[in-house]
């Protein structure tokens, strides 16, 4: 198998992946615009070949390298980044060298967030109320809909980046006199706290890994307010959210790919779907998953894409939490302090790349335990401040 894998040194962990292809018999070829010998080792012993390219925006180059690649190896198999920023990229190069996966025809489901919530409608799944909204007139019309507050945020967009609550009609005249470029979706404000249903699909489409994310506030208001954060895994999912999932999963048709389903949870204990994502979580929650469950995420998505099997058991023994720190923040605690108060409970710590200071923050904890009171309580002691 030819698998070209866009970018591939980032972010940072993603080397992982290109590792596991390697190892599972696949021919793993690199494009980037990076240097080569500023590539991990690691990553530099997993490509058959790296082609480095001036500009990674420029289509035109990502065609020639393409060919150079089909000319040196063969028939091309499969493309991916398991990034966000690169699916639309990958779904053009998928039609233009007939390689499997999502194409161009297909791709707008699962990247604008007005067409994800057609697909959601026409699977009978609840989603929150909301349009694509050009003018303060038509924004205005939603609003006596649904009434305020509203949620304003891209059509085509990720991470809570440019997002934005309205809780009055002159919020909404404020948007829109410094609206951003590009179409907004707005949407009824939805009270509750966001749960998610992720994992991964083989390539026939069955669920073969699963996993839930319960997050200490929402994103928006982390990147909005800069606040720091914390997410983890949890132990047991819901069985209400697992069946909304597995529904979702069935409407996007969903196949061989990670995926990152978010929900509402709202005050009355349902669920309202908020949006899809095709690939992995972010940040560091491959990882998360691999010390949650003794198990190597990288090397099963590496077997269902070459041979179309997963073979890890998992049964979600821990929680696994990631806690965010912010340099603009005084914590109480040192990080030397960390170490030694919470000992074995940190599996892993690392600075973060400064692209997701403003999400996840500059530094990262991870902390397993079986109790979830303990992650709950390492979290506390992280995140007190002076």
């Amino acid at each position: 198998m030819n698998f070209v894998f866009l970018s591939p040194h980032f972010p940072p962990n993603w080397y992982r992946f290109c590792v596991a292809l390697r190892a599972a018999g696949a021919r793993v070829l690199g494009i980037a615009d990076a240097a080569y010998d500023s590539l991990r080792p690691e990553l530099r012993g997993a490509l058959a070949e790296y082609y480095r390219v001036g500009d990674m925006q420029d289509y035109d180059q990502l065609v020639r390298a393409m060919g150079h690649l089909t000319h040196r190896h063969g028939k091309l198999d499969a493309i991916d980044s398991l990034n966000e920023y690169w699916l639309e990229t990958e779904a053009l190069l998928r039609t233009d060298f007939n390689l499997v996966g999502v194409k161009s025809d297909r791709i707008l489901n699962i990247k604008r967030k007005s067409r994800m919530k057609e697909i959601y409608r026409a699977g009978g799944i609840p989603v929150a109320r909301g349009r694509v909204a050009r003018t303060f007139s038509e924004a205005r019309g939603l609003a006596d809909e649904t009434g305020y507050p509203l949620v304003a945020k891209p059509d085509v967009g990720v991470g809570a980046v440019a997002t934005w609550k309205l809780d009055d009609e002159r919020a909404l005249e404020r948007f829109f006199e410094r609206k951003p470029p590009g179409d907004y979706i707005l949407e009824e404000f939805v009270q509750g706290r966001i749960v998610t249903f992720d994992g991964l699909v083989d390539q026939d489409g069955r669920l073969v890994f699963s996993a839930s994310l319960a997050y200490g506030r929402g994103i928006m208001e982390t990147v909005n307010e800069d606040d720091h954060v914390f997410y983890y895994t949890v132990r047991d999912v819901p069985s209400d959210l697992e069946e909304l999932g597995r529904r979702t999963l069935s409407a996007f048709d969903v196949r061989g790919r990670f995926f990152h389903l978010e929900f509402f949870r709202n005050t009355n204990g349902g669920l309202v779907a908020l949006e899809v994502n095709m690939r992995p979580p972010g940040g560091l929650t491959t990882d998360m998953w691999n010390y949650a469950n003794d198990i190597d995420v990288y090397r099963e998505w590496a077997n269902v894409v070459v041979h179309n099997r997963f073979e890890a058991i998992w049964s979600r023994p821990y929680f696994c939490g990631y806690v965010g720190r912010k340099y603009s923040k005084r914590y109480a605690h040192s990080h030397e302090a960390i170490l030694a108060e919470l000992g074995p409970l940190i599996v892993h710590h690392e600075r973060m790349d400064s692209i997701f200071r403003q999400a996840i923050g500059d530094y990262g904890y991870l902390v397993r335990s079986p109790d979830e009171g303990e992650i709950l309580e390492a979290v506390r002691f992280i995140h007190e401040l002076c």
